[in-house]
């Protein structure tokens, strides 16, 4: 008698791809964005934390009393004390040191942006002999320690210690502008300059009438970046002035270093004060310093 086979039921098979989709599971690479994007947005997440927690934590000490302060440093103030302001403006003498500190920022900015952008245009269009291994020595200069004691034997053989056009002379050049000109510039149609030649155009004036206009954004980044970092500058002054008229508004701060501590509510309110500034000129360059920053990464 023979065995009777009985028929065996059908292996189920996992579907695959748009089989998947359909039944209302997403596909593989679907399902892997996502975690990507997920951890983006964590990493983000701990970065916004990062920076905006210590400019909440500034914030909220500009109003508070000192005792408040100690009492809850990381807290909100149970009232705004805005007469931290008005003792901040006065106790560091922003009316006098903040002229000085105009000057030196706008001329120091204006004259760095022209030289770099004489600087860049022949490097990037190679007219320069050896241009190429002058960026890589601007590249180099980024991740070195200022030559300090040069600079200041430099400076006093020069006779300008203690005078604003030595301080404006330290911030003359910047690097990291030339750089980003450099990358920006080289994205623009070398046709120009031969259109331009033909025309009879003559070499400033094609650089200031046709290519200025051209790299506008990363003028602004370039303007932005070297403003702020000389508007915050404070070490250097208080090694190169001695004149206390001479001070740029950064030298208010340290009025509010006391004997045992620190006042710091209104040095809270100082800081503020002395940002307000910079921030204003962020947010009016703002649209043209994110373009300048994108483009002069991804065409260099």
């Amino acid at each position: 008698m023979t065995a009777v086979e009985t028929p065996q039921a059908p292996r189920k098979t996992t579907p695959h791809g748009p089989e998947r989709a359909g039944r209302g599971e997403p596909p593989g690479w679907l399902v892997r964005l996502k975690r990507q994007k997920l951890a983006s947005y964590v990493i983000l997440l701990v970065f916004a934390v990062l920076y905006i927690g210590p400019l909440l934590m500034l914030v909220t000490t500009a109003f508070k009393t000192l005792p408040e302060f100690f009492q809850n440093p990381t807290g909100m103030p149970e009232s705004l004390r805005f007469e931290n302001f008005t003792e901040a403006w006065n106790e560091a003498q922003f009316a006098r040191y903040l002229v000085n500190s105009v000057v030196y920022t706008t001329v120091a900015t204006a004259v760095c942006v022209v030289t770099s952008v004489l600087v860049a245009f022949p490097i990037a269009r190679g007219y320069l002999k050896g241009g190429r291994y002058i960026l890589l020595l601007y590249v180099i200069a980024l991740f070195l320690p200022p030559a300090l004691i040069p600079q200041f034997q430099l400076i006093l053989n020069l006779g300008l210690f203690n005078t604003r056009a030595g301080y404006i002379l330290l911030f003359l050049v910047n690097p990291i502008g030339i750089i980003i000109l450099v990358n920006y510039i080289k994205a623009i149609p070398r046709e120009l300059d031969e259109s331009a030649a033909i025309d009879g155009c003559g070499y400033y004036r094609f650089v200031f009438k046709i290519i200025v206009p051209l790299i506008r954004p990363a003028i602004a980044t370039v303007t932005v970046l070297h403003a702020i970092g000389l508007w915050n500058e404070l070490v250097l002054a208080i090694i190169y002035l001695t004149n206390d008229d001479l001070y740029p508004v950064t030298r208010g701060l340290i009025a509010f270093e006391g004997l045992y501590g620190a006042n710091w509510p209104p040095m809270a309110a100082a800081v503020l004060i002395l940002m307000t500034p910079m921030v204003v000129l962020f947010l009016f360059l703002q649209r043209y310093i994110v373009s300048g920053l994108t483009a002069g990464a991804v065409k260099g």
